[in-house]
């Protein structure tokens, strides 16, 4: 039987999309309803597809101290985490709980294998990598960790997740638990992926891959549109009170197909109820659905109408891959920032591009963008081979500034309360009629 679980608290948070770098930028995309989806362009042979490129990545001056980590995955990981502050506040945790007492949990799907790639198109007369491309470290899946760890300076668990598109949410999971044994005090989670041929010509090969714009759960949608993004979490144990919190969270792996989900959803509703059960929560409690939303015909399908099925009419979901595509390794990262935007601002993005919803969907997808009241999210990331996660997040405290009439009620409560607190004389010494009381009696108050 599942465990409920005390929440965590998510003091920083960040993502870098195609809608721009920084969560104002994806804010800003999100409100104007402004795709962060151009025709692709990317590669000697572009396929006939749109994409979610970050432009950045190519005229990013990379740290000469950490040259031997150069690659487009890590370049992408170094604009994210510059972002809204995220690596001071990294740091800062590094140096409040201690290097060791800091895990760093990162996810990817293909890390650094586009500069593999392109080692083995620039082979020399003898078939080795160019010089240039003789580095180790962005040949391995743990590149993007490997860097970090460089860049932070932490030294506690490192982990490199790579569970296709649902990478970046397990990484949150991994998080609770390492805090719930007491074996860290914080987390920095996270995950990066960028653009390759062996991502984008597999997933066309796979037949998936719309020519057009993507409309997730559009009676008429053609498939995906692949991204890239770097996204960054810092969870810790003990954070403000006014901190959204990761309430739950929940696994599964169906292992019905290498790339296609159980028709009933039955892993994906096996980690929905997993999340819900850890926060203690039940499905009325959810105010707004992050779907995993591909606008593939199976996904689509499948998670609209497992939803239709478990939640009410009043929860509002909705799939955000019409502003950032699909970022694989990072979509997890992205949609529970996108999930914490809409804790704090109370705005519910629709689905973007879609115009008329396929019949399996309930009442609960949205094609406009709402404003609500959003205290708790649901966020989730299915992957290829049955690799699910779902996760729960849920306001934090909201900090009220103290209105005028509020003051004066405290000030006269404190007035009172030193009325009737024992008056002392100029020599310190108790007035009559109070040196007699028991002490419990002398001056009894609030303080």
């Amino acid at each position: 039987m599942i465990q409920p679980i005390t929440p965590v608290a998510i003091t920083a948070f960040t993502a870098t999309t195609g809608c721009g770098v920084g969560r104002d930028a994806l804010l800003n995309a999100l409100s104007e309803r402004r795709t962060g989806l151009t025709p692709n362009d990317f590669g000697t042979e572009p396929l006939p597809t749109f994409v979610g490129r970050v432009p950045e990545i190519e005229t990013l001056a990379f740290p000469p101290e950490f040259a031997v980590h150069d690659c487009r995955n890590n370049r992408l990981a170094w604009i994210g985490l510059q972002a809204d502050g995220f690596l001071d506040a990294a740091k800062a945790a590094i140096a409040r709980y201690g290097a060791e007492r800091v895990g760093l949990l990162l996810a990817t799907s293909t890390s650094s294998i586009g500069a593999t790639e392109e080692a083995y198109t620039r082979l020399t007369d003898d078939k080795r990598f160019p010089e240039d491309l003789r580095r180790p470290e962005v040949h391995h899946p743990h590149s993007l960790g490997a860097f970090l760890r460089s860049v932070l300076g932490c030294t506690g668990p490192t982990l490199t997740t790579a569970t296709a598109c649902s990478s970046s949410a397990k990484v949150f999971a991994q998080a609770e638990r390492l805090l719930r044994l007491g074996l860290i005090d914080a987390a920095i989670v996270g995950g990066v992926d960028t653009l390759c041929g062996a991502v984008l010509f597999g997933f066309n090969a796979l037949e998936l891959v719309s020519p057009e714009p993507c409309r997730p759960c559009d009676v008429e949608r053609r498939g995906i549109n692949l991204g890239e993004a770097a996204g960054y979490a810092l969870i810790e144990r003990d954070g403000p009170a006014t901190a959204p919190k990761l309430l739950g969270w929940g696994e599964s792996s169906d292992a019905h197909h290498m790339s296609t989900p159980h028709p009933e959803g039955l892993g994906a509703r096996l980690a929905i109820e997993g999340a819900l059960a850890r926060a203690n929560r039940h499905v009325e409690s959810v105010d707004y659905i992050n779907m995993h939303g591909t606008a593939s015909q199976k996904n689509d399908e499948v998670e609209a109408g497992l939803i239709a099925r478990m939640f009410p009419s009043r929860t509002l979901a909705s799939s955000t891959k019409g502003w950032t595509g699909h970022t694989l390794g990072a979509a997890g990262i992205v949609e529970a920032v996108i999930s914490l935007l809409a804790l704090e601002t109370g705005l519910v993005p629709g689905c973007l591009n879609a115009e008329t919803l396929d019949p399996v969907c309930g009442p609960q997808v949205q094609i406009n963008n709402q404003q609500a009241r959003v205290h708790t999210v649901l966020s989730n990331s299915f992957g290829f081979g049955g690799n699910n996660a779902a996760l729960l997040f849920g306001a934090g405290v909201p900090h009220e500034p103290e209105s005028s009439d509020r003051r004066h009620r405290v000030l006269l409560a404190i007035r009172a309360d030193l009325a009737r607190c024992p008056r002392r004389d100029a020599r310190g010494i108790r007035a009559a009629g109070h040196a007699g009381r028991p002490a419990s009696e002398r001056g009894a108050g609030p303080y």
